[in-house]
């Protein structure tokens, strides 16, 4: 089993000393989520089931993938990922562009965690229609593994339509991978037929069965991975029915406060990376 980071769920303030303690601890990964901007109308902020925004105007966003090239230079060894990255809110060139300067920086570190979202405020803000963000998230998809792989690219779909182009240099990776965040059919689809894996939300062994039982269904045999948050961990003991189930990471987070996140994974290393 593979461990990872959430440098979401602390104050940023902590992130830089948080990756680089997973670094020297053995964790295999730190992962940042992003939104590209908040607007002051939280009509459009509930998550979906909840009963109240999900989100505050005040809080500091930061460009994902930039912040975690800087996280490169201070780390050896960690993978870098995005859980996740609203990558169709800007156009692939920008997105491909971006985790392929990771990769490169880091050297093969970068791991590109995608999402449909959920938060329709931006979208608008961003003057992007909310109802085609999935199909404009998979076109985007298609796109970026050419531009990673193929000499030149020219492209005709639905939302994006360029003449040839060269996109270099190429990912440090032969195959960067990209995973799909989401729960919903259309992100298990864009998983099991686009994607090199599935990032899952919070869930413990019980919750998360029925979305492997879909995936292990939609998926054509290739290597696949999954990601797991399991904030809520019994013991080493527990791992064996992660592990049963297919999953081959897990997020976890062994801290309830930011300032005792670094003391948290020493902790978390001493018992279940030995």
């Amino acid at each position: 089993m593979r461990f990872g980071v959430p440098l979401g769920l602390i104050h940023p303030d902590a992130w830089r000393d948080v990756a680089v303690a997973a670094d020297e601890l053995g964790f295999e990964s730190v992962w940042l989520p992003e939104h590209l901007v908040f607007t002051t109308d939280l009509s459009l902020a509930v998550y979906p089931g909840a009963d109240r925004p999900a989100i505050s105007p005040a809080t500091p966003l930061f460009d994902a993938p930039a912040y975690l090239c800087w996280l490169a230079g201070l780390t050896s060894r960690v993978l870098l990922g995005t859980a996740v990255h609203l990558y169709a809110l800007r156009h692939p060139f920008v997105s491909a562009r971006a985790f392929a300067t990771l990769d490169r920086v880091s050297g093969g570190r970068a791991v590109c965690g995608v999402g449909a979202g959920w938060y329709e405020g931006e979208w608008r803000a961003a003057g992007i229609d909310f109802t085609t963000r999935g199909a404009r998230l998979d076109e985007a998809i298609e796109i970026t593994r050419r531009l990673w792989s193929e000499p030149v690219v020219a492209h005709t779909g639905r939302f994006y339509d360029f003449p040839e182009v060269a996109f270099e240099p190429k990912p440090v990776q032969e195959r960067l991978p990209i995973l799909a965040g989401g729960e919903s059919d259309a992100a298990l689809r864009r998983a099991a037929r686009l994607c090199d894996g599935w990032i899952g939300m919070p869930h413990s062994p019980e919750t998360i069965r029925p979305r492997l039982d879909r995936l292990a269904a939609l998926r054509d045999g290739r290597p696949f991975s999954v990601t797991a948050h399991a904030y809520e961990l019994s013991g080493p003991g527990e791992i064996p029915r992660w592990e049963a189930l297919g999953v081959d990471r897990m997020i976890v987070r062994p801290w309830r406060r930011s300032r005792d996140a670094v003391t948290g994974l020493a902790a978390f290393a001493a018992e279940y990376l030995r």
